[in-house]
């Protein structure tokens, strides 16, 4: 008699190669889910640096900071030759959470002007993830 040979996998088997799948994913995930926030975070702080050296190479130029960030792509009516923009070479980018950046000129800021991303819950003030990155008005 011929003995018959069964090649593969027993449904026990594949259940505990799922069961252990299942608990490397439950240990990894939220590590991994962790290091997404924070590296949210930090391209907020790139981009508000990035930002601020457009808004200060447009001021030397024109002797003032734009009314808003859109003005570093165009040239105002009241630069005379003085103009040697766009100071931004793309669109102006969204902060990580798909919000604008806030910005306002104000002479009271330490930098002359407030620039801001709202963070992950798009509000003033937060706390964590949620808080404001940037050169923020004190509350």
């Amino acid at each position: 008699m011929k003995k018959s040979v069964k090649n593969g996998f027993t449904m026990i088997e594949l259940l505990v190669v799922l069961v252990i799948l299942g608990l490397l994913a439950g240990l990894v995930g939220p590590q991994f889910f962790g290091k997404v926030d924070s590296s949210k975070v930090r391209t907020a702080e790139t981009q508000v640096k990035m930002l601020k050296m457009a808004l200060q190479t447009y001021r030397l130029d024109i002797g003032s900071y734009p009314a808003a960030l859109n003005d570093l792509r165009t040239a105002p009516a009241s630069a005379k030759g003085r103009w040697d923009g766009p100071y931004l070479d793309e669109t102006l980018p969204l902060d990580p959470w798909n919000h604008d950046y806030q910005y306002r000129v104000d002479a009271q800021a330490e930098q002359g002007f407030y620039l801001y991303s709202l963070g992950a819950d798009g509000l003033e003030g937060g706390e964590e993830l949620n808080a404001d990155i940037g050169y923020v008005p004190a509350n």
